[in-house]
């Protein structure tokens, strides 16, 4: 039995009771009830959003996790032909050069490729720390 049965139960036997309503006894009675129901409204009106919060939430978790899945591939993770993951699947060519660089706040190793590096910044995916990267030309040493 929920909260609106329990007051609609409530109701009928008020009813059933056969109180005078207008004795101060009545009106109390009344009120009591007409507030329960309103109550028993609002609790049934907040249990349809929190399930209704609860499956979007249930949606972008399940999203988040497919998102993560493509960005931080287990470093374990094999291809069909037992060679460890290349890169190939999201953009980055056999012959395109990697670099690793370690971020400084929580020392997270980053793979990137130089056309990311060449951004100038990004954010670390770990720790959200701004990562500065300047490709500009190594000074000539004088001979």
């Amino acid at each position: 039995m929920d909260i609106s049965e329990k007051v609609a139960y409530l109701r009928g036997l008020f009813d059933g009771l056969k109180v005078d309503r207008d004795s101060d006894e009545g009106r109390l009675f009344g009120a009591v009830i007409d507030l329960l129901e309103g109550v028993a409204s609002e609790i049934e009106g907040l249990h349809a959003d929190i399930e209704e919060l609860g499956d979007g939430l249930d949606a972008v978790s399940n999203d988040l996790e497919d998102v993560e899945d493509i960005v931080f591939p287990d470093e374990d993770d094999e291809n069909a032909d037992g060679d460890e993951d290349d890169g190939e699947e999201y953009g980055f060519d056999d012959d395109e050069f990697m670099y690793s660089v370690t971020c400084p706040s929580c020392g997270d190793e980053i793979t990137l490729s130089e056309d990311v590096l060449e951004l100038g910044e990004i954010d670390c995916p770990n720790c959200g720390e701004k990562l500065e990267f300047d490709m500009g030309e190594e000074p000539e040493e004088d001979e």
